[in-house]
């Protein structure tokens, strides 16, 4: 059971999805009773067991769906008759409540210059887990830096599957061209992430924009992409796009409108 809460610590630091899986109820006979767990991760990798064989592959394929979607179930097994397509013998059955074990919301800087830098000042102080990645490597070091959790050095494209990409994970393209985004989008809108923003000007998405499209990107995965990034504030300094860049981001995350609060833009009741 330690090892279990101990890999639950791990993966959260390093924003990996899982799920849990506990016996919650039991009756006749049963391999595994109460209280019984195993922790599932996305990849189908697993510690612990609630009883093996069938009834237990299936909670590991059903754990799977769970570390994704987020969304907490309890499913029920009969061990009586393979015939009828239960997953054992025993003769008992077995109640398994299975919950996520949602990743801390992860900032993935794709792009370490000022930009990303300031960005992943303000990330961390907000809360976020932050990931920096950037092809040039002298960028992406704590002393560049100080505030990531997680430094990718390298092609950008090859390093996506190192930064556990998933439904908390925001993406902030602040990368040094457009022919940059170019080549990583395509390849990024496969991931279910949260956000995904692109810095750069109307007139950079829009070039940007054809070249995808010849690519053969749909246009239901180009409309997921936030860009220009960020909320209209006029920012001009690394510090205030970086502003612009994560209230877009908590907007999102909170479910917010980015409208001004002030009473005197109500007009009168």
């Amino acid at each position: 059971m330690d090892n279990i809460y101990s890999a639950i610590l791990e993966a959260q630091h390093n924003g990996q999805p899982a799920a849990l899986c506990t016996v919650i109820k039991s009756s006749g006979s049963v391999p595994r009773h109460s209280t019984s767990k195993m922790l599932v991760f996305a990849d189908g990798r697993f510690i612990g067991t609630v009883g093996g064989g069938g009834m237990e592959q299936r909670t590991i394929e059903e754990a799977q769906a769970v570390a994704r979607s987020g969304q907490s179930k309890i499913v029920e097994y009969n061990l009586v008759d393979p015939k009828q397509g239960d997953p054992g013998v025993c003769g008992g059955t077995v109640e398994i409540f299975i919950e996520p074990i949602n990743p801390p919301p992860s900032v993935i800087i794709i792009g370490a210059g000022h930009v990303g830098k300031a960005t992943a000042h303000l990330a961390k102080w907000l809360g976020f887990r932050v990931v920096v990645m950037d092809d040039r490597v002298e960028f992406v070091t704590p002393e560049w830096i100080p505030n990531a959790d997680v430094y990718l050095p390298g092609t950008v494209i090859d390093l996506f599957s190192q930064a556990n990409l998933n439904s908390q994970s925001y993406i902030v393209a602040v990368t040094r061209g457009y022919n940059i985004d170019v080549g990583i989008l395509p390849t990024l809108l496969d991931y279910d992430v949260a956000y995904i923003g692109v810095i750069g000007s109307k007139r950079r998405w829009t070039q940007a924009l054809k070249e995808l499209r010849e690519k053969g990107v749909a246009e239901d995965k180009l409309s997921r992409v936030h860009a220009p990034i960020g909320l209209e504030l006029n920012a001009e300094t690394p510090e205030e796009i970086a502003v612009s860049i994560m209230a877009e981001i908590v907007m999102i995350r909170n479910g917010g409108t980015g409208q001004s609060m002030s009473m005197n833009n109500a007009g009168t009741a």
